[in-house]
């Protein structure tokens, strides 16, 4: 039976992160809209106001040939980026957090500048705005996302799948991250995927080259996943492991939906984005980009 793109159920490296998480607040992220607005709502953080300003930036080169890439400062472009975050439309709540922050993204730009790696090499970009195919057609799953940056080695005609990472700790050795992201790039372009690796941009001048998933080990296990995810839609079921008292990811969203959260804006895919004044929210989103 072909599948219906419309009707499907769409997975991604979050949503599934989220799912696993606590089906309650993928529920809440991913599938709940406010009554009023008929918006899905977000949670701004500052961890995420960083990792967003920094991946607007580093994006925004690929499209640029490779050797005007470094021509204007990044932190120039950082700051212009920062507009978009400042204040409580980023999350941050006082003077002195927003600066710390601001800081950490100026540091990892002078990083980049200084050693730009594969900013400066070749690269390539998928054609698609938003990267999917069919997981499983018969089954009505889809599975999307976007990559950070694609490497291409004119040697082997293959590219480099490489994510930057802009929080202060390690991927998890469980992570799909990387698994979905070969599933993506080796169905939604022609080339060879050669290796992958991760930025972490915070601490390192150097990628961490990864070993590189095996591909039908890595649609089993975000099928696995996806199943689940599809269960519960069609049983209407999404749960807070930790019951009625709701967990570290749902709580913040279940207080948002309650009216308790302050509405500072829409981001680009025209959600509702909210803070919520307590000082222990600060970094409850985590920097998961």
């Amino acid at each position: 039976m072909a599948g219906d793109k419309f009707s499907a159920v769409w997975v991604s490296h979050s949503s599934i992160s989220d799912f696993l998480r606590c089906p309650r607040a993928y529920f809440l992220k991913n599938v709940y809209r406010d009554p009023k607005t008929n918006h899905k709502i977000k949670l701004m953080s500052p961890s995420l106001a960083l990792g967003g300003a920094v991946h607007d930036v580093l994006e925004s080169l690929s499209t640029l040939p490779r050797d005007r890439r470094l021509e204007e400062s990044l932190v120039a472009k950082f700051n212009t980026a920062w507009e978009k975050v400042k204040g409580k439309k980023g999350g941050f709540l006082n003077d002195e957090t927003e600066y710390r922050y601001k800081t950490r993204g100026e540091e990892i730009m002078r990083r980049v500048m200084n050693h730009p790696g594969p900013i400066t090499e070749l690269s390539v970009k998928i054609n698609m705005d938003l990267p999917w195919f069919w997981l499983a057609e018969d089954e009505n799953i889809i599975l999307c996302g976007k990559i950070d940056w694609l490497g291409y080695s004119p040697e082997t005609d293959a590219v480099h799948i490489i994510d930057f990472k802009t929080g202060k700790g390690e991927e998890n050795a469980d992570s799909l991250q990387l698994p979905i992201y070969h599933l993506l790039v080796h169905h939604c372009q022609k080339r060879k995927v050669e290796k992958a690796s991760y930025w972490y941009l915070e601490y390192s001048d150097e990628l961490v080259e990864k070993k590189l998933p095996d591909l039908e080990e890595s649609r089993e296990a975000v099928l696995t996943v996806a199943r689940q995810v599809k269960l519960a839609w069609q049983m209407e079921r999404f749960k807070c492991p930790k019951g009625a008292g709701g967990c570290f990811s749902c709580s913040p969203y279940e207080a948002i939906a309650r009216g308790e959260g302050e509405l500072v804006g829409e981001d680009g895919y025209r959600s509702d984005v909210y803070v919520l004044n307590t000082a222990d929210t600060e970094d409850r989103e985590g920097a998961v980009l």
